[in-house]
């Protein structure tokens, strides 16, 4: 099989939720340019929105229209890159992936038999891979002929040391799949990309990332690859989120079944969508609503949202005998100077100076001048790392026949 041109053509990169679809398209160029950007949202509810942004942040597109389905809403998408957006032709769709189990650890062509195995793991992330899975379903429905590529946030993690995998329930359940996975792991990987970029010894330094947004984890680097992070068998494990609880002592979830009448329904309810920042504050996921509320119930909430970060930080130095450089990046880690600040403080002890005003610009190194930790806030580019990823299975013939068999 020879490589395969891709010039002249373009990548979709899907994050298929829920009830929205998150979109970019790339040029399929050296430097993947990114085209456009945009979402559908409230698919299968009144009143959807399709809105597309270019490079600059303009809107191009912003319509209120009709998305009873993934499918439809995929649908719209296709068409209108095809007749009104100024876009190569469209070559092949990259997907955002929850979960690829125990036995992917890499990026995979689109097979049914790959959905299949993906579909069996969907009691493992019930909130995220049917809508991932509604996403790949209904392109191949729209147009067999494009390259589909699933990317899975497991994949980062898949050589966590096996004392980081393991669970305290029996060896018989965990050799069952009930095991720490870690999630967030095209995250971290652009992360330590954009580092080594950089000129970083990614390889000889102990790296702290902390993916702070609507959904939140911490991952310990060694020689480049993930010893420990703080999500585990599901998304609801370790920070607190915008509506999820993070830890949470397995006992509660025994008293609010048998104690209080709690079906599993309602407990996966409460836990992935009630709980969180949302929960504690009764006002908002949102952490800038938050930080711009006085009322106490707001206030508590970013304390317990920082504190609980603090308190991961710490444990991930231990994985790691102390710590060289920690990096902040998601929607709250890359932007919000306050909240990265509220968790640095007190960590002296550890080297952690932040430098207030570099913080507050935003600026890329905002550690204090000598201090022994370097402190970065970085912007991850999860659709850029997808669409990559694509590329290098595409046009490589070797990687493509692996894909094809795996």
């Amino acid at each position: 099989m020879n490589a395969v041109s891709l010039s002249g053509t373009s990548i979709l990169v899907i994050n298929s939720g829920s009830s929205s679809v998150k979109f970019a398209l790339f040029a399929a160029e050296q430097k993947l340019p990114r085209l456009f950007s945009g979402a559908m949202e409230r698919i299968g509810l009144a009143h959807g929105h399709f809105h597309t942004e270019d490079p600059t942040g303009k809107r191009v597109i912003d319509d209120q229209v009709s998305l009873p389905s993934h499918r439809d809403a995929l649908e719209l998408l296709l068409k209108t890159l095809k007749d009104q957006l100024p876009t190569p032709r469209l070559f092949a769709v990259g997907h955002r992936v929850a979960h690829g189990g125990a036995d992917h650890d890499c990026p995979l062509r689109v097979t049914r038999e790959l959905e299949d195995r993906l579909r069996r793991l969907i009691p493992l992330a019930p909130l995220h891979q049917p809508n991932n899975l509604a996403g790949i379903s209904a392109i191949r429905e729209l147009d067999q002929h494009l390259f589909q590529v699933a990317c899975f946030d497991t994949a980062f993690h898949h050589n966590l040391p096996r004392l980081a995998r393991l669970t305290g329930l029996p060896r018989a359940l965990q050799d069952g799949g009930i095991r720490r996975y870690g999630f967030h792991g095209l995250s971290y990987e652009y992360v330590v990309e954009t580092l080594r970029e950089q000129n970083v010894q990614v390889e000889k330094e102990r790296i702290v990332i902390a993916h702070l947004g609507s959904g939140a984890s911490m991952c310990a680097l060694r020689n480049g690859v993930s010893v420990e992070t703080t999500m585990g068998f599901s998304t609801l494990a370790g920070l607190m989120m915008g509506t999820r609880s993070g830890d949470l002592d397995p006992g509660a979830v025994l008293y609010l079944m048998t104690e209080m009448g709690m079906d599993a329904g309602a407990v996966q309810n409460l836990l992935y969508k009630q709980s969180g920042l949302l929960g504690v504050s009764g006002i908002s996921s949102d952490m800038r609503d938050l930080l711009n509320c006085r009322d106490e119930p707001a206030q508590e909430a970013v304390a317990l949202f920082c504190y609980r970060a603090r308190h991961h930080l710490a444990a991930l130095t231990a994985s790691l005998d102390g710590i060289d450089r920690l990096v902040f990046t998601g929607g709250i880690g890359a932007y919000s100077s306050e909240i990265r600040e509220r968790i640095c403080h007190g960590f002296a002890y550890l080297g952690l100076r932040l430098d207030s005003t570099a913080s507050q610009s935003n600026a890329g190194t905002i550690s204090a001048h000598g201090a022994p930790v370097t402190v970065q806030a970085l912007v991850s580019d999860e659709e850029y790392m997808i669409a990559r990823h694509v590329v290098e299975l595409s046009s490589s013939p070797a990687k493509r026949r692996e894909a094809s068999s795996s």
